[in-house]
């Protein structure tokens, strides 16, 4: 379950290292990223499995660079974490507009980071699960057969 890759997006180094020590510690890969106008491109290029966003960074806001990074192909499926001091009520609506599923409050002690997410990826191994095996049920209620042994038996025997 280990051996994936978290991108942290935060503009304060000191808590950039702590996480990647706790992710590096827990058995994660962490992909750290200081400058938020490079985080799309950063993503983009080491694919991350997870993705740990502080909301409040003086350069970017957090829910600004999720909605983009949630408006770019390649990288919206990777779910967010979000990383704050503050949390409102208010915010609940933003979390949901830019597609942010949790949220973990500031200061937090390792583990509870390392449950949020362990937690976000048993959730996505189950989304994956569901959606593979409704998509199977649904080709065999049409007959499809879409293995690579069947295609190349029709093939055949169409000639």
């Amino acid at each position: 379950m280990k051996n994936r890759k978290i991108a942290i997006i935060d503009e304060d180094k000191k808590i950039l290292e702590e996480l990647e020590e706790i992710l590096n510690l827990s058995g994660y890969t962490p992909v750290t990223v200081i400058d938020p106008s490079l985080a799309v491109h950063t993503i983009m290029n080491n694919k991350p499995d997870i993705i740990l966003m502080e909301l409040r960074m003086p350069r970017k806001n957090g829910f600004e660079l999720t909605h983009t990074i949630n408006g770019v192909f390649e990288t919206k499926k990777v779910p967010i974490i979000a990383m704050s001091e503050s949390y409102r009520d208010e915010f609940r609506w933003l979390f949901e507009l830019c597609g942010i599923k949790r949220w973990i409050k500031k200061p937090f002690q390792p583990l509870d980071l390392i449950w949020a997410i362990e937690n976000e990826i048993e959730e996505g191994e189950k989304n994956v699960k569901t959606s593979s095996s409704e998509f199977s049920r649904t080709d065999q209620e049409q007959g499809v057969r879409f293995s690579p042994i069947s295609l190349r038996q029709d093939a055949l025997s169409s000639k």
